[in-house]
């Protein structure tokens, strides 16, 4: 406690003990010689504390106008951190925000050139959080790289939601035991029938299926530019972006196959080839308002019809559909869905993303749109989490171009999880295929 918030409190215990006795004088009862005395005493005392009150207040106010900046050293920091942001410092954890430390970790083993043991040196004596040093001196060898501690693994999981399409809109992530999880589903409910006197009850079964979730191995190349990586001492600023990075890579790693994967060989099984045929719904012929605003409705019928709960329903499509929902008016000029300007489609929560194609059909020009209720999806996770690192290799861009890292004087870092996905309810999914809308934009 500064001595000001020290000085206050004592002076307002003081004022409360004054204002008691003067509280009995002025309910006609007289004070003792004793009270009397006391009274003068506090009040002496009062007036002592204000006075250095008064001093220890202009010496707070010259101590905080004299400040300046601290320089960036050990710790890396020239300017105060986001407020979401706690600065990693010795005994302390790495940062409140999730990924952190695991970009932290990361730049550490690129720094050391790949050697954890050294890495681990280097954070202590950089001043990094007890749990960063802790996991460099602990973590195992796994693909080509290390294993990431799994309270890590956890940390990087909550920083992809953000960033992956399927988890921010709601599905629910589970652990995979051994790598493999079965949850049981219904597939048909019992029936209840009326009967009348001495009629016999009809039996009936409920019956039963099985989701059968298996890790597949996902990967993800990440350049990272090594002017972030090299940068040294704890920097929330720097390791934020490079959290970012990972995450943002991860994320659309995920959502291409969870939106859109066959199912085939080591592929998990996305949304398309999930939902039942009778839940995949061609454009309609015509793009008038009245053709979309009922196929939009007939997308959502699907799934009321099959009894699935909507409350946690949502849609997912390319960037261009909904640009162009939110683009058509009604006969007088009106917006014909106004709620889209608040990110909510016929009341449902809508989820943009490129992962999905805009180039399907004969035609190179149709996409797709989802409505699905995100409860009802699972990402069954294995914890494990592995790193590898190399200054030398070279990887393709989004265009397909081959780029050389040591070329452009990045590190690129490849992240290696197992997980699968599928939902509980398969008509919990409905899909509008070979949709044009937007196509001319």
């Amino acid at each position: 406690m500064s001595l000001v918030l020290q000085l206050r409190s004592e002076r307002a215990k003081l004022n409360d003990q004054l204002q008691a006795l003067a509280k009995i004088e002025a309910g006609g009862t007289a004070l003792t010689a004793e009270q009397l005395a006391s009274f003068t005493d506090l009040e002496t005392q009062i007036n002592a504390l204000t006075d250095k009150l008064g001093r220890a207040e202009i010496a707070e106010r010259s101590a905080a106008a004299a400040a300046v900046p601290v320089s960036e050293g050990a710790q890396g920091i020239a300017s105060p951190p986001a407020s979401h942001i706690h600065v990693a410092g010795p005994n302390n954890p790495a940062a409140t925000k999730p990924g952190i430390a695991m970009a932290q970790m990361v730049r550490l083993i690129v720094q050391a050139g790949g050697n954890q043991h050294e890495a681990a040196k280097l954070a202590k004596s950089g001043g990094y959080g007890d749990d960063v040093q802790m996991a460099l001196s602990t973590v195992t060898p796994g693909s080509g790289g290390v294993l990431v501690p799994e309270n890590f693994s956890t940390s990087v999981i909550e920083s992809l939601r953000p960033k992956s399409v399927i988890r921010r809109m709601g599905a629910v992530s589970l652990p995979l035991n051994n790598g493999n999880l079965t949850l049981p589903r219904v597939l048909g409910n019992t029936t209840v029938t009326y009967l009348g006197t001495e009629e016999d009850i009809s039996v009936t079964d409920m019956q039963f299926g099985d989701l059968k979730l298996a890790a597949k191995k996902a990967a993800a190349i990440v350049p990272i530019s090594n002017d972030l990586l090299a940068h040294a001492g704890v920097n929330p600023r720097i390791d934020a972006q490079v959290s970012a990075d990972l995450a943002t890579s991860m994320g659309l790693s995920e959502d291409l196959h969870f939106i859109r994967g066959a199912g085939t060989g080591d592929l998990p099984k996305g949304l398309r080839y999930w939902a039942p045929a009778g839940n995949v719904l061609p454009a309609p012929a015509g793009a008038t308002l009245a053709n979309v605003d009922t196929y939009l409705g007939g997308m959502m019928l699907r799934l009321e019809a099959a009894n699935v709960d909507l409350a946690a329903c949502g849609w997912i499509m390319a960037p261009r559909v909904l640009r162009w929902l939110q683009a058509l008016r009604d006969g007088n000029g009106n917006k014909a869905f106004p709620e889209i300007d608040g990110g909510m489609l016929k009341g449902y929560p809508v989820a943009l993303t490129t992962q999905v194609p805009i180039n399907l059909g004969a035609g190179t020009n149709e996409t797709e749109i989802y409505f699905v209720n995100f409860a009802d999806c699972y990402i069954g996770e294995d914890t494990n989490l592995a790193i590898a690192i190399s200054t030398e290799a070279s990887y393709k861009d989004g265009g397909g171009n081959m780029v050389s890292a040591f070329q452009r004087d990045q590190t690129l870092v490849r992240v290696i999880s197992k997980h699968d996905f599928g939902p509980r309810h398969i008509e919990s999914i409905a899909v509008g295929t070979g949709i044009t809308w937007g196509a001319g934009m």
